[in-house]
């Protein structure tokens, strides 16, 4: 099985995250507004990065070791 190439899906994150960044500092009101749609825009972008790679939501929520596995892996 090859690894899925996900730098693209990381950069859209990236930049939704500098762009949420700059929603919450926004001033007015026009500029909250605009922000708004740009983070929209973005998570939409994202959405459609993770269905063309056939990512579910799952492949972000489950670990992919159990925490016992993982320290007993640490304690080794």
């Amino acid at each position: 099985m090859t690894a899925r190439d996900t730098s693209h899906l990381v950069a859209l994150m990236t930049g939704l995250s500098r762009e949420r960044q700059r929603l919450a500092a926004a001033r007015t009101e026009q500029e909250r507004a605009l922000r708004t749609v740009w983070v929209r825009q973005s998570e939409k972008e994202i959405n459609a990065e993770e269905r063309f790679l056939g990512m579910t939501e799952t492949d972000w929520n489950e670990p992919e070791m159990s925490a016992d596995d993982l320290m007993a892996e640490l304690m080794a």
